[in-house]
């Protein structure tokens, strides 16, 4: 039996890993420091059991049985906290724990349960490990056919029929990640939320178009909307994932030849679709961006020089900046230009060339063009415009 125990201090760890090797030197105990590395051991290695800590940074042991119980049906679940956080034990016991085991953890109880335990699912191993191997199987082909179907690339004549039968009519959703980091975790949360929402609300299935995108096929129920079902997404999406994600889905579809079109279709629209924020607080980064252009504004500037200042990727800032300003970044920047310009022409005696130059235009030809272009006069123009307009209101 392969048993992983989760929790981030390292004297519980070590301490159940000792107490279950003594006494079972035949199961193989793996180890994690945090849910994110349990994820990673759960898709890399055939777990039984897990024993997870209830409270650890960045998401509790709940949230990870939550989000794997989908993935990972067979698996054994026992959650161990503190007895201050006994309030905890109602979820576990709904979510499916087996145990609830408060610390300290008495060294016969950790033994009794470990024995009650493997030998129930030694028994269970018998009986279904088989069958969950084969549907395993076939739920990745048909993801990986749907998947390649999707994407437009030739399916070497495989038959699509099982597909158009199990759906007459249906709608896509696509999932869509930016970050510059490694999202296999992120991932693989957005593909358990998502396949929990579709089976609670139709049916239908979820697929992996690559690395940072995944696409839900869903024949939805007469109750449910796709309104409902992207809303409840999002809720899930901003509570666990930490990366910037945007979700879009087409309308009904009842050709099942469209769909490579339609994600098509979804994946330009991406281009112009903000992302949703996310826990590390995208909106303060855009506050820290904003004061520093206004410090800097007269030097060289770039959008990916200023998202890098602010640990974003240039693609969520970019529109994240947009969403917040109303502008894009260019345009932004020289609007802030200008206005400075104008400033300096009706307040003080400096040459053109000087101001320019204040203002981030070096090149005091480009200056005036740009100048122009926004105001319908140049800068010497309006400089001469604003000192008549003194001198009348000074008559």
């Amino acid at each position: 039996m392969n048993i992983l125990v989760v929790d981030d201090e390292d004297v519980i760890r070590s301490g159940i890993e000792r107490t279950i090797k003594r006494s079972f030197p035949e199961h193989r105990i793996l180890l994690a420091t945090n849910p994110a590395e349990a994820i990673q051991q759960l898709n890399s290695e055939a777990i039984d059991l897990v024993l997870t800590d209830v409270r650890m940074p960045g998401m509790t042991g709940l949230q990870l049985m939550e989000i794997s119980r989908r993935s990972h049906a067979h698996v054994k679940w026992v959650v161990i906290s503190a007895y201050s956080e006994f309030a905890y034990a109602k979820e576990a016991v709904h979510l499916g724990a087996k145990e609830y085991l408060l610390k300290p953890i008495g060294k016969d109880i950790l033994i009794s349960m470990i024995s009650k335990l493997g030998d129930e699912i030694a028994r269970e191993n018998e009986l279904s490990k088989d069958v969950y191997l084969l549907k395993g199987n076939l739920r990745f082909l048909r993801e990986a056919v749907f998947a390649r179907w999707a994407s437009g690339l030739d399916l070497g004549g495989i038959d699509l029929k099982p597909f158009i039968e199990n759906h007459p009519y249906f709608q896509l959703l696509m999932i869509k990640m930016e970050s510059d980091l490694d999202v296999r975790v992120e991932h693989f949360i957005v593909e358990n939320v998502l396949t929990e929402l579709i089976e609670s609300m139709g049916r239908g299935f979820v697929a992996s178009i690559d690395g940072k995108s995944l696409l839900g096929l869903v024949t939805l129920s007469e109750e449910s909307s796709m309104h409902q079902l992207v809303e409840q997404l999002r809720s899930h999406l901003k509570r666990y994932v930490k990366a910037p994600f945007q979700v879009l889905h087409t309308d009904r579809i009842s050709d099942f030849a469209k769909v490579p079109a339609e994600v098509q279709s979804m994946r330009k629209a991406s281009a112009s679709t903000v992302y949703d924020h996310y826990a590390s607080g995208g909106g303060q980064s855009i506050e820290v961006a904003f004061q520093y252009i206004k410090t800097h504004f007269h030097t060289e500037l770039s959008l990916e020089k200023v998202a890098a200042i602010v640990y974003l990727n240039p693609v969520y800032f970019s529109q994240l900046f947009k969403q917040k300003t109303g502008s894009g970044f260019k345009e932004y920047i020289t609007h802030l230009r200008l206005e400075r310009a104008m400033e300096l022409l009706r307040t003080s005696d400096l040459k053109i060339t000087d101001i320019s130059e204040r203002v981030g235009y070096p090149d005091m030809r480009h200056f005036s063009q740009i100048f122009r272009k926004k105001n319908g006069n140049t800068p010497s123009e309006y400089r001469r415009c604003m000192s008549e307009i003194h001198s009348v209101e000074h008559l």
